[in-house]
C-alpha cells in the first residue's frame, strides 16, 4: 500500500511538472508576441507620417503608398490572429523595402529633414522588430519542442495545445540583392 501511494505521488508530481512546463512555455510565447505586437504598433503609428512626407515627392509611387496605407489599416484592427499578424507584417516589410529603394530616385526627398528623421526612426524600429522576431522564434521553438516531444506530447494533446508558426522572411527577401543594378540608376 505504501509503495502504491509513493508511485501515485510520483506520477501526480510528474503530471503537474509537465502541465506547468507547458503552460509556462505557452505564456512565454504569448508574452514575447505581445512585446513584438507593441513594436509593430509603433511602426504602424509611424507609417502615416512617413507616407504623408513621401507623398509630396513621389507621385509615381502612389500604388506602393496606397498599399502600405491599406496594410497599416488592416494591421491596426483588434481581431487579428497571430498568424494574420505575421502575414501582414511580412507584406508590410516587403512594401517598406520597396519604398526605401524607390526613395533613391528622389534626391530632394532624401535631403528632407523630416523624411530623414522618419527614416531613422523606422530603421530603429525595424532593428527592434528583428530582435523581437528572433526572441519570438526561439520561444516558439521551445514551445513546439515541448508539445511534440515525449512525454509532454501526451499532456499537450490532452490540453489541446497546437503548434505555433515562427516568423520567416518572404522568399523575395531571401534572394541576393543585385547591387550592380542599384548603382546604375
Amino acid at each position: 500500500m505504501e509503495t502504491f501511494l509513493i508511485v501515485t505521488g510520483v506520477i501526480i508530481f510528474i503530471i503537474i511538472v509537465m502541465y506547468n512546463t507547458l503552460i509556462s512555455k505557452r505564456n512565454q510565447v504569448d508574452n514575447i508576441f505581445a512585446g513584438l505586437d507593441a513594436i509593430l504598433k509603433k511602426r504602424y503609428d509611424l507609417l502615416p507620417n512617413l507616407v504623408a512626407t513621401v507623398k509630396e515627392y513621389m507621385v509615381h509611387e502612389r500604388i506602393t503608398l496606397e498599399k502600405i496605407t491599406e496594410l497599416r489599416s488592416k494591421a491596426t484592427t483588434d481581431n487579428l490572429t497571430d498568424a494574420e499578424t505575421v502575414a501582414l507584417d511580412k507584406q508590410l516589410s516587403s512594401m517598406l523595402g520597396n519604398l526605401m529603394v524607390a526613395v533613391e530616385n528622389y534626391p530632394t526627398l532624401k535631403a528632407n529633414e523630416n523624411f530623414l528623421h522618419l527614416q531613422g526612426t523606422l530603421n530603429e524600429l525595424e532593428e527592434q522588430i528583428s530582435a523581437a522576431r528572433r526572441a519570438y522564434n526561439q520561444s516558439v521553438t521551445d514551445y513546439n519542442n515541448a508539445i511534440q516531444m515525449f512525454p509532454t506530447n501526451f499532456m499537450a494533446g490532452f490540453m489541446k495545445l497546437e503548434r505555433k508558426e515562427v516568423f520567416s522572411i518572404p522568399v523575395m527577401e531571401r534572394q541576393n540583392v543585385d547591387v550592380k543594378n542599384l548603382f546604375q540608376k
